[in-house]
């Protein structure tokens, strides 16, 4: 468990090792953003690989998000697009994205945790845009849109702790998502994906984000995290399993 080190100034707020052993700041790295985006490029260069060779993007053609080939029983694709994209453009954008949100998230809501959310929100992006949009689709924006999500409820939920920092913060992200859903108006965005992506990543935050209690006589010096592992496993259940019930009734009934 997280015992991060807390003054009384907003702001102020630092993690700091707890009796799990959690590395300090000096020692911290951000390793599940960094698998991530390593696993994500590595994605891409054999995407440009087997189209050099083969005349054909063979990973695009067999995992991005087609409604037809999902509904024949390719369920895959409702995970596999979160790792896949379409130029290098595309690709840079969500990895700069990944990077800036991941490197701060991860340290507040954990490895696993973090983890969670990120493959959560990729596949409710998905099953939000086989759902609502017909036009085949890929990209890492579904799981990213749920790392914004995340960081709103994260600093909405402790705002009493950070403070001005949480308005601030706060402020920032409705602003960029507010931003960004606009501009997925545009043709060719996936905006239902988007949306998806950040309803998995809110709900999934609320229920099992790092809840900070203020210094007391049991943690006199810092702020203690009150949720636990199991918090996580009823959030991810439920989130995935009514995205799930909702992509089982379109594939088997048309819904």
């Amino acid at each position: 468990m997280t015992v991060p080190n807390f003054d009384q100034s907003p702001g102020s707020f630092q993690a700091e090792p707890a009796a799990s052993g959690m590395p300090g700041r000096a020692a911290w790295r951000p390793v599940v953003t960094q698998i991530l985006m390593a696993i994500t490029i590595g994605a891409y260069l054999l995407q440009m690989l087997t189209q050099f060779v083969f005349g054909n993007d063979l990973l695009a053609a067999y995992g991005m998000k087609v409604n037809s080939l999902i509904i024949q029983g390719q369920l895959w694709r409702l995970f596999t697009p979160m790792f896949l994209h379409a130029s290098i453009l595309h690709i840079g954008f969500n990895m700069y994205a990944l990077y800036v949100l991941g490197t701060g998230l991860e340290r507040f809501y954990g490895r696993w945790r973090f983890l969670a959310i990120y493959l959560l929100a990729g596949f409710t992006g998905n099953v939000a845009s086989f759902l609502f949009s017909a036009a085949p689709s890929l990209g890492a924006s579904t799981a990213v849109f749920g790392l914004l999500a995340a960081e709103g409820v994260f600093f909405y939920q402790n705002r009493e702790i950070f403070g001005a920092m949480a308005r601030r913060s706060l402020t920032n992200v409705i602003t960029i998502a507010l931003i960004n859903l606009v501009i997925g108006l545009s043709p060719g965005i996936d905006n239902w994906g988007h949306l998806g992506g950040l309803i998995g990543g809110a709900l999934f935050a609320w229920l099992a984000g790092p809840r900070y209690e203020r210094p007391s006589l049991l943690y006199p010096t810092g702020v203690v995290d009150t949720r636990d592992s199991g918090d996580s496993l009823r959030a991810g259940t439920l989130v995935g399993g009514l995205f799930a019930i909702l992509a089982g009734l379109k594939i088997f009934l048309g819904f």
